[in-house]
């Protein structure tokens, strides 16, 4: 019996522009007969589960609170985490369509990306879902792969821009820029004392850092809880890193909103991060800082400015 759902697979972390075309896919294929789109996705990562040695993947692009969320705000009606098991990985792939997709799902299209497979000993590629798609009612659709100059957008390829600070390049990859959130906690209070007031941010959830610097950022302010922002967003320089100037021994995440004052500790901040400015350095003085700090603001408003949508 045909189903009423369209189904995409996958870990789909960082929803960069190729997942998006897989998403946009599975919403089309979800409004042919008016029908639901959900979206099957797993955690932990495969990868840690299947690995034969001590393995760790760096922190997502996307933890699954801010999937689900920019899910939901691309029309998917459902996010479905499946846990991933070795039991899990040892289905074949009809069993695990049956018990993962076509019991809780009802589908009648499955969209995936190039070169998919699941089930044991990756069998159930492309051919053989169609084949079990025959037997079920769904169709599948494998989308191809996703370049940009020249090369497949993917996770692995953004992270590796992130770590080594180059936000700008991964935004274009992901199709928007990548987007730190979290809750301003008190700090020690030392920007303030500069002259430029930062906000301390600890994030809601484990989330790849890019690499330490100073970075041109959009800032949007909520509320004391995950609100709705205040107002269209606002320049700010963001600072990742130990604070070396002042021999810190933890990895921060500050940012200086810029055209903005007001007690911000407690209230929720949402930052893209726009551009790369300098690595982060220990300088000599507290003066000499400052200077660097006033340097990084009008670097900040050029830097914005020139990147601003016509």
């Amino acid at each position: 019996m045909t189903g009423s759902s369209a189904v995409a697979v996958g870990v789909f972390d960082g929803l960069h522009l190729g997942h998006r075309a897989i998403l946009e896919r599975a919403l089309a294929r979800a409004r042919e007969p008016a029908g639901r789109c959900v979206v099957v996705s797993f955690d932990p990562h495969p990868d840690v589960v299947l690995s034969r040695v001590e393995f760790r993947i760096p922190p997502p692009l996307t933890p699954i609170p801010e999937k689900r969320a920019r899910l939901r705000a691309m029309g998917v009606d459902e996010l479905r985490i499946v846990p991933f098991t070795r039991e899990l990985a040892a289905l074949s792939p009809e069993a695990f369509v049956e018990q993962h997709l076509v019991a809780p799902c009802a589908p009648h299209a499955l969209v995936v990306g190039n070169g998919f497979a699941l089930g044991r000993g990756r069998a159930g590629n492309v051919e053989r879902l169609r084949a079990i798609g025959a037997t079920h009612g769904f169709v599948v659709d494998e989308m191809p792969l996703f370049e940009v100059d020249g090369a497949p957008v993917s996770s692995t390829r953004i992270r590796g821009l992130l770590v080594e600070g180059r936000v700008r390049e991964a935004a274009v990859l992901l199709g928007s820029p990548y987007e730190l959130a979290g809750r301003v906690m008190t700090g020690e209070g030392i920007g303030r004392t500069l002259g430029f007031p930062t906000a301390n941010i600890r994030l809601h959830d484990e989330k790849l850092l890019p690499a330490d610097g100073i970075y041109a950022a959009r800032v949007a302010i909520g509320g004391a809880s995950s609100g709705p922002q205040q107002g269209a967003p606002l320049p700010g320089a963001m600072s990742i890193g130990m604070r070396p100037t002042f021999d810190g021994r933890s990895r921060t995440i500050e940012v200086h909103v810029i055209d903005w004052s007001g007690d911000l500790v407690g209230r929720e901040l949402s930052v893209e991060l726009v551009d790369w400015l300098r690595p982060e350095r220990r300088f000599e003085s507290p003066a000499e800082l400052v200077a660097a700090m006033r340097e990084d603001v009008e670097e900040t408003r050029r830097r914005l400015r020139a990147l601003a949508p016509a």
